[in-house]
């Protein structure tokens, strides 16, 4: 073993990889140059010290490096999930998945890598509690997810 932490895959949808790529291009070939020229124009007109605009586009190129080294991470140990999801019917990356809770409501989520999550949005993380449990399900199977709001429990009422 080497004193490399071992990476882990990060799934992603065709969709999620290709909105990582574009990003990440945007920082690098938009964002990068133009907060360069930014930072050299206020050192130039007013030095750097006690310089507010020099400061704030520094902290801006900080923000802007940090975020380009964790897409370059990310797209670097990418998974992308097969257009069409796995088996027919069972939850995987990518699946668009109807559960109807214990309460008798529904609610729509698609499963996807921790890169590409947006729970408001009904974009649930393959490791979260709900994602966790919804892998290899299929119609029909019931499944228990405890949150800090206690234990539910769901029915899958679609898999596309």
């Amino acid at each position: 073993m080497t004193s490399k932490q071992a990476h882990k895959a990060n799934f992603l949808t065709q969709k999620g990889l290709e909105h990582l790529e574009q990003e990440l291009h945007e920082l690098k070939y938009v964002r990068r140059p133009d907060i360069a020229e930014r930072i050299g124009g206020a050192s130039q007109t007013g030095g750097t010290d006690d310089n507010a605009e020099y400061e704030g586009a520094k902290d801006e190129q900080a923000f802007i490096e940090g975020r380009i080294r964790e897409l370059e991470n990310i797209l670097s140990d990418a998974v992308v999930a097969p257009k069409n999801g796995g088996p027919k019917g069972i939850v995987t990356i990518g699946s668009n998945v109807t559960v109807t809770a214990d309460d008798g409501a529904k609610r729509k989520y698609v499963v996807v890598g921790s890169a590409e999550a947006a729970p408001l949005e009904g974009r649930i993380s393959n490791e979260s509690p709900v994602g966790q449990a919804l892998m290899g399900k299929k119609v029909g199977d019931k499944f228990e997810v405890k949150t800090p709001s206690g234990t539910h429990l769901y029915t899958i009422t679609r898999v596309a």
